[in-house]
């Protein structure tokens, strides 16, 4: 018992899952506690039941792919965008380009939708391009830290093998870096999928879990409230959980 407080124990599989077994018992515990008087801060466990319920008979299943749909096209435009700026940065040329688009992610989020809603009038392309824009920022500035982070025995070790500059960009930061591309993707996709629910709630004509919060805010309905932020939990830990074992699938021998 006395390891599980000791910093540093390395613990067993078994060990890891009883402690966190332990900590979501006590959890549901003082859930069921606080909320039990008349007056309480949190919604009880069968207002929760009942808001997931009231959610699945409102279409929660359609809200949910909405909200992936938009997620996993924002994430695929701005990997692809951020990669091109992140790739073009050893280019003398084209490097001060690449870092002043990192700078952007100082900008704050609502003065950025105000000028796209400015240009773009359709809900959808206006959300999608609203998520890229933000997350590409995020994302070159990773992508670009991952580049700055290789180790120069890894160049000096492709000029030694007569690689040109262009073979160098593809062997050592293309090629050799697609495991740490991956693991940036799946870090930024948590960042995503929170600010997902922020930019459906401001534009929500296409509907999504963004929207059925602000409905049920609207309502001060709390109890739907906690079950979309259970659900939004779950579903989020579950693309961390999808990406991370596709990233271990393909790279198998990755560091990371």
């Amino acid at each position: 018992m006395i390891k599980i407080f000791t910093p540093f124990e390395k613990l067993s599989k078994s060990h890891k899952t009883f402690i966190l077994l332990g900590w979501l018992f006590l959890l549901i515990v003082i859930w069921f506690v606080g909320t039990s008087g008349t007056k309480h801060l949190f919604p009880s466990p069968s207002q929760v039941l009942t808001g997931f319920t009231d959610l699945y008979n409102e279409g929660l299943v359609v809200h949910i792919f909405n909200s992936l749909q938009l997620c996993f096209i924002s994430i695929f435009l701005a990997t692809v965008i951020s990669l091109m700026f992140a790739y073009t940065w050893p280019i003398p040329a084209l490097k001060s380009i690449s870092e002043f688009v990192t700078k952007f992610r100082f900008l704050p989020f609502t003065g950025l939708s105000f000028y796209i809603t400015m240009v773009i009038h359709e809900a959808r392309t206006m959300q999608v391009w609203i998520l890229v824009i933000f997350l590409t920022t995020f994302l070159t500035t990773s992508l670009i830290a991952v580049i700055k982070d290789i180790p120069q025995e890894e160049f000096d070790h492709a000029k030694t093998l007569k690689c040109s500059r262009l073979e160098v960009l593809w062997q050592v930061i293309i090629l050799g870096r697609l495991d740490y591309v991956m693991d940036v993707i799946r870090q930024n996709l948590a960042i995503t999928w929170m600010m997902l629910v922020t930019v459906e709630s401001i534009v929500v004509a296409s509907g999504g879990l963004g929207f059925l919060i602000k409905n049920s805010d609207k309502f001060m309905n709390t109890g739907r409230i906690i079950a979309l932020q259970i659900i939004i939990l779950l579903i989020g830990l579950g693309l961390d959980a999808g990406i991370n074992f596709l990233r271990k699938t393909i790279f198998r021998y990755s560091k990371i």
